[in-house]
C-alpha cells in the first residue's frame, strides 16, 4: 500500500510540475535529495557501527548477561506463563536492553528469535494453531493465533522505552541541529509513557 501511495505523490507531484513548468525544479530536488540520502546512510551506518560495537562489548564483557538477570522480575511481570531460564526469556531481554539503548538494529535479530521460541513454547503447550472464530469453525478453517506472550512483546516493542534515541540524534546531527542530543529528554518521556501505557493494555487485555 505505502509503495502506491509514494508513486502516486510522485506521478502528482511530476505532473503538476509539468503543467506549471517547474519540471528543472524538481529534478534538482530529487539530485538534492539523491545526495542528503547518500550522506544521511554514512552518518547513520558510523552511528551504528558504534553503537553496535559498544553493545558488542557489553555482551562479551558479560554486561548484557547482568542487565536480563537484573530485569527478570519485570519479565516474571510482564510475562508470567514463560518459564524461568526458557530461551525466550533470554532474547525477550536483549531485545529490551536492546531498544532501551536505541539500538533498534540490534533488537530485530533478537525479537525474531524471541517470536520463534515463543511459537515453540505455544506448540509444546498445544496451543499454537485453534479454531478462534465461530463462523471458522463452521467452515471448518483453522486460524494461528498470537499468545499473549507474543501480543504483549510485540506491543512492548513497538513503545519501545528508550534511554538514547540513537536515530534521532543521528539525523539531527546530519541536518545541521545546534543540540542533536536535545531530544533525549523529551524521548525518554514520550517513550516511558508509551511503555507505560502498553503494559497497562497488555495487563487488561491479558486478563481478559
Amino acid at each position: 500500500m505505502l509503495n502506491y501511495l509514494w508513486a502516486a505523490m510522485i506521478a502528482i507531484g511530476i505532473i503538476y510540475a509539468a503543467f506549471t513548468g517547474n519540471l528543472e525544479a524538481i529534478t534538482n530536488a530529487a539530485l538534492d535529495s539523491a545526495g542528503e540520502g547518500i550522506s544521511l546512510c554514512i552518518t547513520t551506518a558510523g552511528v551504528m557501527a558504534l553503537w553496535m560495537g559498544l553493545m558488542e562489548i557489553a555482551q562479551q564483557a558479560g554486561l548484557v548477561a547482568k542487565l536480563t538477570k537484573g530485569i527478570n522480575p519485570l519479565l516474571g511481570f510482564l510475562f508470567p506463563r514463560i518459564p524461568r531460564g526458557h530461551k525466550a526469556r533470554e532474547y525477550i531481554a536483549t531485545n529490551i536492553i536492546a531498544n532501551v539503548l536505541g539500538l533498534g538494529w540490534a533488537c530485530t535479530p533478537a525479537g525474531l528469535k524471541a517470536m520463534e521460541e515463543l511459537a515453540k513454547l505455544e506448540a509444546e503447550r498445544g496451543t499454537a494453531g485453534y479454531l478462534s472464530e465461530r463462523g471458522n469453525i463452521k467452515s471448518g478453517r483453522i486460524e494461528r493465533v498470537a499468545s499473549n506472550e507474543m501480543c504483549t512483546f510485540l506491543i512492548l516493542n513497538i513503545s519501545s522505552l528508550q534511554l538514547i534515541p540513537v536515530n534521532m540524534i543521528a539525523y539531527r546531527s546530519q541536518y545541521g541541529s545546534v543540540n542533536p542530543a536535545g531530544i533525549i529528554a523529551p524521548a525518554i518521556v514520550a517513550t516511558a509513557v508509551s511503555t507505560g501505557v502498553a503494559i497497562i493494555y497488555c495487563k487488561v487485555r491479558g486478563r481478559r
